[in-house]
């Protein structure tokens, strides 16, 4: 993406990245050394601060999802071991692997 200061002509390129869900992002870390600007986002509300592989946030839209999982479906189906299951796994454990990882764990 370019931006164009309009009171200088200058120009600068920006990368825009792919979003693992939700919208696309502007790579903008490069906007103050190429053109002198800080970013003005009162409450955060257009601004990630963070890349995760594991946690998705639209708080506009209350979604929060932990590989997928929407957390308030973890908090209520699934117990401290199976969510730690999932997070170092990618999934929910089966019975099996469930008794498996609870017992390694105690």
């Amino acid at each position: 993406m370019t931006i164009t200061d309009n009171a200088t002509g200058k120009t600068a390129e920006f990368p825009v990245l792919p979003g693992t869900l939700g919208p696309e992002v502007i790579d903008i870390r490069a906007l103050y050394p190429q053109l002198g600007y800080f970013t003005y986002d009162p409450g955060f509300m257009a601004t990630g601060s963070c890349e995760s592989t594991i946690t998705y946030i639209d708080g506009d839209e209350g979604v929060l999802l932990h590989r997928g999982y929407k957390i308030a479906e973890l908090a209520e189906q699934s117990d401290f071991l199976e969510v730690c299951y999932l997070l170092l796994n990618g999934e929910l454990p089966k019975a099996d692997e469930k008794q498996e990882f609870d017992h390694a764990i105690t």
